[in-house]
C-alpha cells in the first residue's frame, strides 16, 4: 500500500485507571520525515511575500472585478501587481497621516473586492493588525468584534456603511476613521460626524496618501498579521491570532507540496474568489496566488449567478465548500435527465469506463481521452472550460460527489482539512490518487497529526480502525485566542491543538474526518450516531436540497428537517398531479412520504445501519442560510442549538406522532 505520511513517534496507550487518555502515533508529511524543511528568510512575512511578487510580476494581472454597465455585468477589468502595490502604499501612508501607528487593529468589512486586498496589504506594510469583520453575520458579530479587538479604523463596503452606523452597532462609536470602498452618502457622513468618526471615500483616501507619503514599517515574523474571528456554532466569536510566520510558512509548505507533481502552477492561472475573504480558506488561497504572480477574479456578489462569472472569467482553479460541489453535481444530473435514454446510457457507459481505468492507476487525463471528448468536456465547460484544479474544504465532501467530479470535471479534485487555528491547512489530498476518495489527505508539510482517545464515545486510537479526536501541532498553528488565555489553555495541551473533530487514521497515513466531537450523540438504545456524517450521506439524495438530522439521547430514532430541491419537487408534483406553489407543495403529506422513501433508498445504497435511518421529516421550503434566525454560520455549518430552538415545537410533535407518546 502506498504511504502518504510517515510515523515519527509511537503512540501511548494509557493504563486502566491512570486517568490519562491514550494517544495514537504521530504522523508527518513525507517531505518532513526527519525535520521541517527550512523557510526562506527573505520571505518570512506576508509583506515579504507580496513585495517580492510585485518585483517579479509587476505587469501581471493581479485583481479582477466586473462593473455594472447599463444594468448588466460587464467583462472583467484588472489591476496589475504594480497598480495594487501603488494603491497599497498610498493607503498605508493615508493611515499614518491619520495618526494610526503600528500595532493598531484595522477592520475590513465587506464582500470580496480589490479594495479589501489593498487594505489588507497596507496593514502588512505598516505592521498593523488586519481584523476581518463578518460580511454575513450582521451587526451583532460586528459590534462584538469592534469592541473586543479594540478596532480604530474600518474599511467598509458602501452597502455595509448603514449597518456599521446603525444604533445596534453601539461600539462603532469607538472608531476614529471609516474609509468606504467607494463613496459615502451625505447622511452617512453627517451621522458618522455626529458620533465623532472621520470618514473618507476611497479615491480621496488614496489622494491623501499620494500627497503625504510615509515610510513603511515592515513587520517581523513574530508580529501578529491578523486576528481572524471564527463564528463557531454557539457563543461569541473567538479571535484567532495568526502571525506573519504562520502565513509565510503556510505559503512555503504549499510550494514544497506542489513541487512533487508534474503539473505546475503558472502566472497564467486564475482563481475565482467567492468564499468570504473574512475566512481563512479564501484568504490563504489568495495569498498563495499573489506569491505566484497569478490572478484572482472576484465574483460579482450573487452566488446564484456564479455560473455567469465562471463563464466570463474562465478560471483554472475552483475552491469551495461541499455544498457548492453538491449543487454542481445536482446540476449535471438534472441536465442528464433532460437527455434521451440513449445519450444517458452512453454517458453512464463512458463514466464507468473512465472510472475503471482511473481505479487501475491511470491518471485522469490518460484514463479515457475519448470519454472526455464525447461527454465530460461538457461538464468542464459548465465551469468555464479551463478548470485544472478543484479543492473542497470546510467540511467532508461525500465520496459519491468527489468520485463524480474526479471522473467528469476533467480536473484534479482533492479534499483538504484545516481550521482557522491551523492557518487553514492541516491535511491535503493528492491528485490522481483514487484511494484517497472520501479522505482529507495526509498531514501538511509543516504539521504533525495524531488521534486522542474519546472514551465516552467509544473512540480508541488503537482500535481497528484507529479513531479519535484529531490533534495538531506544527509551525502554522495559531498563537492563541485574543484576550482569552483560558480558552487557549483549554484547547492547547502539551503543545497539541485539540480540534474537536473526530478522525479515522487509515493504514497509509491518510485521515478521514468522521464528525465533530460534540455532534456525536448516543440514542436511547445506546448506539452512537454521527450527525454530520449522516447529513453528508443523505444530502446527496436528488429530492433533498439541504438537511439537518436531529437525534435525542432519550429517543431511539432520528428525525430531520429537509429543504426539498425546488426543481425536483415541482417535477414530482407534476408527475403526481399536484398543483400549487412550491410552499404549498411542501405542505403535502404525500411529499413527506416520498422523501422518506428516497432517504431510505439512499441509506440502503450507503449501507447505513437501521438506527441511522430517518423515521420522520419536517419540510422547510426556505434554505437554512436564508433564514433571519442565522441558522448556519458564514461557512454554512449548521448552528444546531439555533436549529433545535427554531424547530422544537415541530420536532416534539413529530416524535409524539412517531412514538404515540408525549415527547
Amino acid at each position: 500500500m502506498k504511504k502518504f505520511a510517515v510515523k515519527v513517534e509511537e503512540g501511548i496507550k494509557s493504563s486502566s485507571g491512570d486517568g490519562k487518555l491514550s494517544v495514537g502515533p504521530v504522523y508527518r508529511n513525507l517531505l518532513a520525515e526527519h525535520d521541517y524543511p527550512p523557510v526562506d528568510p527573505s520571505l518570512s512575512t506576508a509583506w515579504d511575500v507580496f513585495r517580492s511578487s510585485v518585483q517579479k510580476h509587476s505587469g501581471n494581472r493581479m485583481l479582477g472585478w466586473r462593473e455594472l454597465v447599463n444594468g448588466k455585468w460587464g467583462p472583467y477589468v484588472w489591476k496589475t501587481y504594480k497598480q495594487v502595490y501603488e494603491e497599497t502604499l498610498y493607503t498605508g501612508s493615508a493611515l499614518r497621516t491619520h495618526g494610526i501607528e503600528p500595532g493598531a487593529r484595522i477592520g475590513i468589512y465587506g464582500s470580496n473586492c480589490p479594495q479589501w486586498i489593498v487594505a489588507m496589504e497596507a496593514c502588512a506594510a505598516h505592521s498593523l493588525i488586519c481584523v476581518p469583520l463578518y460580511d454575513t453575520l450582521g451587526p451583532g458579530a460586528v459590534n462584538y468584534i469592534l469592541d473586543h479587538a479594540e478596532i480604530d479604523v474600518v474599511f467598509v463596503e458602501n452597502r455595509k456603511v448603514k449597518e456599521l452606523l446603525s444604533p445596534e452597532c453601539t461600539h462603532a462609536q469607538r472608531l476614529k476613521l471609516v474609509v468606504c470602498f467607494t463613496s459615502l452618502k451625505e447622511e452617512e457622513v453627517d451621522k458618522a460626524a455626529s458620533i465623532g468618526i472621520k470618514t473618507s471615500p476611497w479615491a480621496q483616501f488614496l489622494h491623501m496618501g499620494r500627497e503625504n507619503p510615509a515610510e513603511i514599517s515592515p513587520p517581523k515574523p513574530s508580529n501578529i498579521c491578523t486576528i481572524m474571528y471564527t463564528s463557531g456554532t454557539s457563543g461569541d466569536p473567538k479571535g484567532v491570532i495568526l502571525t506573519h510566520e504562520n502565513i509565510s510558512t503556510n505559503i512555503r509548505g504549499v510550494d514544497l507540496f506542489m513541487e512533487q507533481f508534474e503539473d505546475k502552477m503558472t502566472v497564467d492561472d486564475v482563481y475565482i474568489s467567492f468564499l468570504p475573504l473574512a475566512h481563512i480558506l479564501d484568504r490563504m488561497i489568495e495569498e498563495y496566488f499573489f506569491h505566484k504572480g497569478a490572478s484572482v477574479g472576484y465574483y460579482h456578489g450573487d452566488i446564484n449567478e456564479l455560473k455567469d462569472d465562471l463563464m466570463e472569467l474562465k478560471p483554472t482553479f475552483l475552491a469551495g465548500v461541499p455544498r457548492v460541489f453538491e449543487r454542481i453535481h445536482e446540476g449535471v444530473l438534472k441536465a442528464l435527465e433532460d437527455l434521451n435514454w440513449r445519450r444517458r446510457k452512453i454517458f453512464d457507459m463512458l463514466y464507468k469506463y473512465k472510472l475503471y481505468w482511473m481505479n487501475r492507476g491511470h491518471k485522469k487525463k490518460d484514463a479515457s481521452p475519448l470519454a472526455d471528448l464525447l461527454a465530460f468536456g461538457k461538464v468542464k465547460n459548465r465551469l468555464g472550460g479551463r478548470i485544472r484544479l478543484i479543492v473542497s474544504g470546510g467540511a467532508p465532501l461525500s465520496s459519491e460527489v468527489e468520485e463524480f467530479l474526479r471522473v467528469t470535471s476533467c480536473a484534479f479534485v482533492v479534499q483538504g482539512y484545516g481550521l482557522t487555528e491551523s492557518c487553514g491547512l492541516s491535511t491535503l489530498g493528492f491528485p490522481d490518487e483514487m484511494s484517497l476518495i472520501g479522505t482529507v489527505g495526509s498531514a501538511f508539510v509543516y504539521t504533525e497529526i495524531r488521534l486522542e482517545e474519546v472514551p465516552e464515545m467509544g473512540y480508541d486510537p488503537f482500535g481497528d480502525p484507529p479513531r479519535g479526536e484529531v490533534l495538531l501541532r506544527g509551525k502554522t498553528e495559531f498563537a492563541g485566542y485574543y484576550k482569552n488565555p483560558e480558552l487557549t489553555q483549554e484547547v492547547v495541551k502539551d503543545g497539541w491543538f485539540h480540534t474537536g473533530d473526530i478522525g479515522e487514521m487509515l493504514e497509509n497515513g491518510v485521515v478521514k474526518i468522521i464528525d465533530r466531537k460534540k455532534n456525536l450523540i448516543k440514542l436511547s438504545q445506546g448506539e452512537y450516531v454521527a450527525l454530520e456524517y449522516l447529513e453528508k450521506v443523505y444530502g446527496i439524495t436528488p429530492i433533498v436540497e439541504d438537511i439537518w438530522v436531529y437525534g435525542d439521547s432519550f429517543k431511539s430514532m432520528l428525525v430531520s428537517v429537509v429543504v426539498p430541491n425546488e426543481e425536483n419537487t415541482k417535477t414530482w408534483a407534476k408527475q403526481n398531479g399536484h398543483k400549487g406553489s412550491f410552499v404549498e407543495i411542501c405542505s403535502l403529506d404525500k411529499l413527506k412520504d416520498y422523501i422518506l422513501v428516497e432517504l431510505k433508498s439512499t441509506a440502503e445504497r450507503n449501507k447505513l445501519r437501521g438506527f441511522e435511518n430517518i423515521k420522520g421529516v419536517i419540510l422547510e421550503p426556505k434554505l437554512f442560510e436564508l433564514s433571519e434566525k442565522e441558522l448556519v454560520t458564514a461557512t454554512l455549518k449548521k448552528r444546531r442549538d439555533r436549529l433545535l430552538k427554531h424547530y422544537k415545537v415541530e420536532i416534539d410533535a413529530l416524535y409524539q406522532r412517531l412514538t404515540g407518546s408525549k415527547a
